[in-house]
């Protein structure tokens, strides 16, 4: 499996906000319909009034990624909604290979 993991800012609450609702409402369930997408979360977290967003998707072959970004899987996709109410985001996408997973507590109880 491979974690994708993209980075972007927002300079106010409300860009914030809606580039979140714009994540949620329209990127992850296009995602969802990928062959190969196994998961992304939007992780953001607020610093000197601004709001950093870390995107992590989760894919199951590199090939899965390309069917996303197209040959080049290290450029960024961000879709015009996104570059409205980002102040600035990355350009590329950084890939790891996921060679661990700490089970989920909901998991570990049904052992």
């Amino acid at each position: 499996m491979i974690a994708r993991l993209w980075c972007g800012k927002a300079a106010s609450p409300a860009n914030a906000d809606a580039y979140a609702r714009h994540v949620s409402a329209t990127v992850f369930p296009s995602l969802k319909e990928m062959a190969g997408h196994r998961g992304g979360w939007l992780l953001r977290r607020e610093v000197d009034g601004s709001a950093e967003f870390l995107a992590l998707t989760l894919w199951e072959s590199r090939r899965s990624i390309e069917a996303f970004t197209g040959p080049d899987i290290g450029k960024a996709i961000v879709e015009p909604q996104g570059r409205a109410v980002l102040s600035s985001f990355d350009d590329f996408a950084d890939h790891y290979e996921v060679v661990a997973q700490a089970p989920s507590a909901s998991a570990a109880a049904q052992d």
